[in-house]
């Protein structure tokens, strides 16, 4: 009899939080497909076009702002509000794709290349790595001047990175 009421309260258990833990777990990954009119909320680009480029912010409601690239998901990041966006402590995800792989990867746990010869779709840009090792090949294949983490990506390197490469009709 014991048991029977152990496996029932199991199944009662199941049956009320296994919907809980499908809904947070479904939410961890990227948009795979960015639908052909998704403008960046920066600059108002066109992101689908630029696959390779394209980078990514959820926030806790479900909501996903996709960008053209690493610099400017970051100047949304430093600022949400200018581009109508949630608060920065509502965000639940950050991704970015991996250079070489073009895999996604947590932009939180990233390393990027900044001044390099290589320039995404709005000119100079942030470039993503999963490992070191793979940025640091990068900066001396591509004459970078630095690695950083997410964290010691500024508003000042953003803004640096910027300059000249904004739209007209999207400057802030």
């Amino acid at each position: 009899m014991k048991s029977l009421l152990i496996n029932k309260s199991f199944a009662l258990f199941l049956l009320v939080f296994t919907p809980f833990l499908l809904i947070s777990t479904a939410a961890a990954a990227p948009l795979d497909k960015v639908k052909p009119d998704t403008r960046c909320p920066v600059c108002g680009m066109f992101v689908a076009k630029y696959d390779v480029w394209i980078t990514q912010i959820r926030y806790d409601d479900s909501i996903v702002f996709s960008f053209d690239g690493v610099k400017d998901m970051m100047a949304y990041y430093h600022n949400p509000a200018a581009y109508n966006g949630q608060a920065q402590a509502k965000i639940s995800e950050i991704w970015a794709k991996d250079y070489y792989s073009l895999k996604w990867l947590d932009a939180r746990q990233a390393f990027f290349v900044v001044g390099s010869d290589v320039h995404g779709p709005m000119g100079h840009e942030l470039i993503p790595f999963s490992s070191k090792t793979a940025a640091e090949s990068f900066l001396t294949d591509h004459h970078g001047q630095q690695i950083l983490v997410f964290d010691e990506i500024t508003v000042e390197i953003i803004e640096r990175l910027r300059v000249g490469n904004r739209m007209k009709s999207m400057e802030k």
